[in-house]
C-alpha cells in the first residue's frame, strides 16, 4: 500500500476517501458518534487539498510565496445527519468544491456507505495568511475551479 492511497484519490472532479469505523468512533448504543463525522470530514478536506498540491506541487509553491504560512481554516459548516454508520462500516468521504470566490472556498461533502447518504455537509473556508483572511490566490483559484469544471462535464 502506497502513502498516496492513504490519502483518497481524486476522481471526476471530486475527492474520496475510504475510512473504516472503529470500536473508539461509536458511542455506548454502537453507532458512530456525531462529532466523528466531523473528523471524517476534515480528513477529506486535508487530503483534497494535499493530493491537489500533490498533482500541482508548482502551484502550492507559488502559493506559499504569495501567501507565506497560508492555510484553509472552517468559517461556516452546514450539516445534516441522515443515517447512522455503525462499527467496522467502509465509508467513503466525497469532498468537492462547490464555489470558489474571494477569499472562500465552499465545498460539499458527503460521507456515505455504498450507495447510501448518511450524512450530507456545506464547508465553507476561508483562505488565511498571516493571521488574516487574504484571497485566494488566482493560481489555486483556477486549480480548484478546474476541479468544478471537471465534475460539471
Amino acid at each position: 500500500m502506497t502513502a498516496l492511497s492513504l490519502d483518497g484519490e481524486i476522481r471526476d472532479g471530486r475527492h474520496v476517501l475510504t475510512v473504516r469505523v472503529y470500536y473508539e468512533d461509536t458511542d455506548f448504543t454502537g453507532i458512530v458518534y456525531h462529532a466523528n463525522y466531523l473528523r471524517y470530514m476534515e480528513r477529506g478536506r486535508t487530503n483534497y487539498l494535499r493530493l491537489l498540491g500533490a498533482d500541482h506541487r508548482a502551484l502550492f509553491e507559488e502559493t506559499e510565496r504569495e501567501a507565506p504560512g497560508f492555510a484553509f481554516v472552517v468559517r461556516s459548516m452546514s450539516i445534516d445527519f441522515l443515517k447512522p454508520a455503525r462499527m467496522d462500516d467502509v465509508l467513503e468521504v466525497h469532498t468537492e468544491p462547490q464555489e470558489v470566490k474571494g477569499a472562500s472556498i465552499t465545498l460539499h461533502q458527503r460521507v456515505m456507505r455504498a450507495d447510501e447518504l448518511l450524512v450530507e455537509a456545506s464547508v465553507r473556508v476561508a483562505f488565511v495568511s498571516g493571521g488574516r483572511a487574504r484571497p485566494i490566490p488566482k493560481s489555486l483559484r483556477v486549480a480548484m475551479k478546474a476541479d468544478l469544471d471537471a465534475e460539471q462535464v
